[in-house]
């Protein structure tokens, strides 16, 4: 009871939609489908399969304008911030995909995201307006606490299924992110989407818009747990999806995953064959779920026996006449029935040499979700800090695969919902279990833990701190385990030179924040306003603004990796007057391809720049404070020199 009378207009709703529900839309009554249910007079223009709802045209605006935001480094949160190609970034994601764009279009190999699945109790950030203009939905998300947090009631919303854009709200926060995934994922590269029943349907129609239904490759069904829990409309979900889909599909495109350790087990016989195939299975060569082929019955020839299938076999005469010639069948005597029967061996390993392989199948019973939790409580002391992560197995299987043959053993693993880091922790372990060279990039909105919950209570503010110090824990993990191996087999060796070659076990953190330089908007010059906008001119740097943030910000927008190699060159000048002599630092990047100076600039700087003979040298402006002749003969310099020379 709530003490109100009947609603008249939601008790007459209540009976049209049991009577039309395909009348309604979210909810509320759509004209178009009532039109079409109860009249004669159809008229329903550009009629084509199309997904549409509230607030796609401003998805696709929030999409089109670009960011001017920039990553700025976090040495002191990293592990072994200057080798690592390693990457985590604290930030809103969507945005951070804009930021990714120039530097890693079309370079990642794999894409894995467990992005939120619209339970009705779950928040997203989403513009909840649909008129909201650029600039306050900047605002909303940039909306932060004295200690720099982003504040909830700033960057989410409870989507309730209440709400009249339930599912709106929740393709306007996914599509424009799933866009931009798809322009940094390479042609050949893979996106896994893990998703439940409460949007599966909408998923899966904007992934074929996007990414096109013709590279759809498979719906998974993953078997999360074993039974129990909470029911849904009678039944018990035991179940989940992930959705995979390549960038480009072709004809000879190709997914296969090793075979599993209880796959490998059954390849346990061995014969001559041994040193270059591997030991050995075997299976029948008669079969009858073949459609009937006459070249495929014949009898074969054992001790002086014919010996016919009850079928057919199913390889040809040819093809089993050179395996019974090589000794790769197996013929077993029935005495009862007085009868053969042929098995075939099957190797491990191919021609070549190389451990062959299978093809995943669309339903993945387990590794369950207790796994996953099992995986975080052996890493944390602390339980209950972070509510059902994904098993780190279930990762590695779907990373873990061959695409037209090749591993992902040297590619970029992306994931844009970072969560508690179980990505990064697959990653990791595949490179120490294989020798492999996969590289994490992992993306963490700065999500406030709640200040009543346990991980708040244990000491971290956000889900990025719990990410973060998970990949810390991980790595301090795989070292004291590799250091263990190492001295029982390889005590005379230098463990630490021998880790520092074969695996990347560090990260590089990053948070996403504003420029550090000024934007010229020149449509908004005033007589107020004019100084300083004329300023950007002279200094185009923020207040505050250090040469490492500067630096990573440009070379972002310059095109170049997070992980591109920087070396800090430093330029001496001498003078007759002690008190004129300096110091100062250039960066040199990709053995000197790209030059930075950031700091100062004289005719001594400009001459040993230009003897480090580089293709392009990028420096502010203002250095030059004002001296015109000076800006003029280092332009005609370096042109003469062929280096791309600009100035900001």
């Amino acid at each position: 009871m709530n003490g109100e009378s009947l609603n008249i207009l939601q008790d007459r709703l209540e009976k049209l939609k049991a009577d039309f529900p395909e009348i309604f839309t979210e909810g509320k009554i759509d004209i178009e489908k009532f039109k079409a249910t109860f009249t004669d007079d159809i008229h329903v223009n550009n009629e084509r399969y199309v997904l549409n709802w509230a607030g796609k045209s401003d998805a696709f605006k929030v999409l089109q304008i670009p960011t001017t935001a920039t990553l700025k480094p976090q040495p002191e949160e990293s592990v072994n911030f200057e080798t690592t190609e390693n990457i985590f970034i604290e930030g809103e994601n969507l945005e951070v995909l804009k930021v990714l764009q120039k530097s890693y279009y079309g370079k990642v190999k794999c894409i894995i995201i467990d992005p939120p699945y619209n339970t009705g109790s779950d928040s997203f950030i989403y513009p909840d307006s649909f008129k909201e203009n650029k600039e306050d939905y900047q605002k909303r998300i940039g909306d932060k606490d004295e200690d720099g947090y982003l504040m909830k009631e700033g960057m989410f919303r409870k989507n309730s299924k209440d709400s009249g854009h339930y599912h709106s709200n929740w393709l306007s926060m996914m599509y424009p992110r799933l866009f931009l995934a798809k322009n940094l994922l390479r042609d050949d590269g893979v996106i896994f989407v893990h998703i439940d029943d409460n949007e599966v349907h909408n998923l899966r129609i904007i992934m074929n818009e996007i990414f096109g239904e013709e590279n759809f490759v498979s719906q998974m069904v993953w078997h999360k747990k074993t039974g129990g829990g909470a029911k849904t409309k009678g039944f018990i979900s035991l179940h989940e999806y992930i959705f995979c889909f390549t960038k480009s599909f072709s004809e000879n495109w190709d997914i296969e995953i090793p075979y599993s350790d209880k796959t490998r087990g059954m390849y346990n016989k061995k014969d001559e064959h041994f040193d270059k195939l591997g030991p050995y299975a075997t299976w029948p060569l008669d079969t009858t779920s073949m459609a009937e082929r006459k070249n495929l019955r014949y009898p074969i020839i054992h001790n002086g026996v014919e010996i016919w299938p009850e079928k057919q076999w199913l390889w040809s005469k040819e093809k089993t006449d050179k395996a019974q010639k090589e000794n790769k069948l197996v013929f077993n005597y029935n005495e009862k029935a007085n009868s053969y029967s042929v098995r075939f061996k099957g190797y491990l390993k191919d021609e070549n040499g190389h451990e062959r392989k299978g093809k995943p199948l669309t339903i993945y019973t387990g590794p369950y979700t207790q796994e996953g939790t099992k995986d975080f409580e052996d890493i944390f002391i602390e339980r209950d800090i972070f509510p059902f992560p994904k098993p780190v197995s279930l990762i590695k299987q779907l990373i873990n695969i061959y695409i037209n043959g090749k591993p992902l053993n040297d590619e970029y693993i992306l994931d844009f919902f970072g969560g508690s880091g179980t990505t990064a922790q697959a990653v990791l372990e595949l490179n120490k279990e294989d020798g492999g060279n996969r590289k994490f990039i992992l993306v963490q909105l700065t999500e406030q833990c709640d200040e009543n919950g346990e991980a708040f209570k244990a000491g971290y503010k956000t889900i990025a701190d719990i990410s973060k110090e998970r990949i810390r824990r991980v790595i301090k993990k795989i070292k004291v385990e590799n250091e263990e191996e190492n001295n029982k087999k390889l005590a005379e060796l230098d463990f630490g030179e021998k880790e520092e070659k074969l695996l990347d076990l560090g990260f590089k953190s990053f948070k996403l924040t504003n420029s550090n330089f000024k934007i010229w908007r020149g449509g908004e010059i005033n007589e107020g306003n004019l100084v300083q906008q004329l300023e950007v001119f002279t200094n185009p740097v923020k207040q505050g603004s250090d040469f490492s943030a500067m630096l990573f910000e440009l070379l972002l927008k310059l095109g170049y990796p997070l992980t591109a190699a920087v070396q800090e060159f430093e330029i001496l000048v001498d003078h007759s007057d002690p008190e004129k002599a300096f110091s100062t630092f250039i960066y040199l990047v990709e053995d000197g391809e790209l030059i930075v100076a950031l700091d100062k600039m004289n005719e001594h700087v400009i001459s040993s720049i230009l003897g480090l003979k580089p293709k392009k040298v990028i420096a502010l402006d203002y250095l030059f404070k004002g001296n015109d002749q000076l800006k003029t003969n280092t332009v005609l310099q370096m042109k003469d020199a062929g280096i791309d020379f600009k100035t900001i």
